[in-house]
C-alpha cells in the first residue's frame, strides 16, 4: 500500500469539515448568536430614535393604537415620518423577513415587543422595547423572558436570550430569565410581534 490517501478517505475528511464549518458558521451556535444580540441592539436603538422623533412630534406621546394586539400596528406609525428605515425592526437573530423600506409594516411581521402606553419619561429603569418575549406577562428577575431552549416563543437569538430597551434609550442583554424587573401597569400593555 502507497502513502497516500484514498479516494473515501479524502471524501470523509472533506465530508468532517464542511460539517464542522457549517456547524461553526450556522445560525444556531452561541458565538453568532451572540455577535447578532449585539447587531439587534443597535436595532433597538434606532428604532428608540425613531420614537424619540415621533414623540417629539406629538407632545410627548409615543404610538397607541387601541385594541392594538401585536406590536406591529403601533410601531409602524412610525414609518416613513419618523424614520424610513424598517430594516431595524427585523432582529437579525431571528428568521422574519426583511420589510420594503420607507412602507408602514401594519400589515407585516416585525421582530420586536413594544410596551404600549409608556412615555419616554417614565423613568430608566422602565422598559419600552424587547426582543420576542415568551408571554406578556410582567417579569421577575429569573423569571423566564426569552425562549429556553431555542423554540418558539421569544427565540430570537434562539437559547441565548435578547436585549431590553428602555425608556432612556439603555440597551442591555439579558440571558433567558430576566435580569430586570420588566412590568405592565393598567395603562401600558406588552404586544409581541405577530407569532
Amino acid at each position: 500500500m502507497g502513502g497516500g490517501f484514498s479516494l473515501l478517505e479524502l471524501l470523509i475528511v472533506v465530508a468532517l469539515i464542511f460539517v464542522l464549518v457549517t456547524l461553526y458558521l450556522g445560525g444556531g451556535n452561541k458565538g453568532y448568536q451572540l455577535k447578532q444580540i449585539a447587531n439587534c441592539g443597535k436595532n433597538l436603538q434606532n428604532v428608540y430614535v425613531a420614537l424619540k422623533t415621533y414623540s417629539m412630534d406629538n407632545h410627548d406621546q409615543l404610538p397607541s393604537v387601541p385594541g392594538a394586539s401585536t406590536s406591529e400596528a403601533p410601531l409602524s406609525q412610525l414609518v416613513p415620518r419618523s424614520t424610513t428605515g424598517t430594516e431595524f425592526f427585523t432582529c437579525p437573530g431571528s428568521k422574519d423577513s426583511r420589510l420594503p423600506d420607507a412602507q408602514p409594516f401594519a400589515s407585516r411581521k416585525i421582530s420586536y415587543a413594544y410596551y404600549m402606553g409608556r412615555t419616554l419619561n417614565d423613568g430608566a429603569d422602565q422598559p419600552l422595547l424587547s426582543d420576542r418575549q415568551v408571554n406578556t406577562n410582567s417579569k421577575q428577575v429569573g423569571e423566564i423572558l426569552f425562549s429556553r431552549d431555542g423554540k418558539k416563543p421569544g427565540n430570537n437569538h434562539k437559547q441565548y436570550g435578547g436585549n431590553v430597551a428602555f425608556c432612556d434609550g439603555n440597551i442591555q442583554a439579558s440571558p433567558a430569565q430576566s435580569a430586570f424587573v420588566l412590568t405592565n401597569t393598567p395603562k401600558v400593555v406588552l404586544l409581541n410581534p405577530k407569532p
